[in-house]
């Protein structure tokens, strides 16, 4: 297999810190925020990641799979977190050290506890409002209420990133956009 190219596209509007370590196809959306030390690494296939996501510090986003990894918009991908899923829709909430196998994909509303890990050996899809919790990653479902306050304050949280990271870290820049 031919190692694939490095090739950064990166939306004019992004964010993407300077010792942000991308490997492969990977094209990120307006307004997505990457935090200094985060990894985002398109080993088989590209990654392309949508708008209004905030990738934190030492976040893990890998696609070992050749489809392509589509990760949806107003993503939260918190410090330490590692997600290999070959898709993930929209304002999912992956917490601190949580670790998402490839063989899951996420829906849309999910919340990923804090070190909760989600390896199930078949193929799985997340129904919409999952909650995984606790040490045993137990499961329920979330009755979305507060949703919409809960998107206010992430794109809140994420005008703040925009405006600030820039002041004390260098930025890259994509080939295109």
């Amino acid at each position: 297999m031919p190692p694939i190219r490095d090739k950064f596209t990166i939306h004019s509007r992004a964010v993407v810190c300077q010792d942000v370590e991308l490997k492969g196809d990977i094209t990120i959306g307006p307004g997505t925020v990457v935090h200094p030390k985060a990894t985002i690494f398109a080993i088989a296939g590209p990654i392309v990641i949508g708008s209004g996501c905030i990738i934190e510090e030492a976040a893990i986003i890998v696609n070992r799979r050749k489809e392509v990894m589509r990760v949806g918009d107003n993503n939260l991908f918190e410090i330490g977190c590692r997600v290999e899923c070959p898709s993930v829709g929209n304002f999912n909430t992956i917490s601190t050290r949580a670790r998402v196998h490839h063989t899951v994909r996420i829906t849309n509303y999910c919340v990923i506890g804090a070190a909760c890990l989600v390896v199930p050996t078949d193929d799985e899809t997340l129904d919409d409002y999952t909650s995984i919790f606790g040490p045993a990653a137990e499961r329920r479902t979330w009755s979305g209420r507060g949703r919409i306050q809960e998107a206010d304050l992430r794109l809140k949280h994420a005008e703040y990133l925009r405006e600030m990271l820039p002041k004390f870290n260098r930025l890259r820049r994509g080939d295109g956009a």
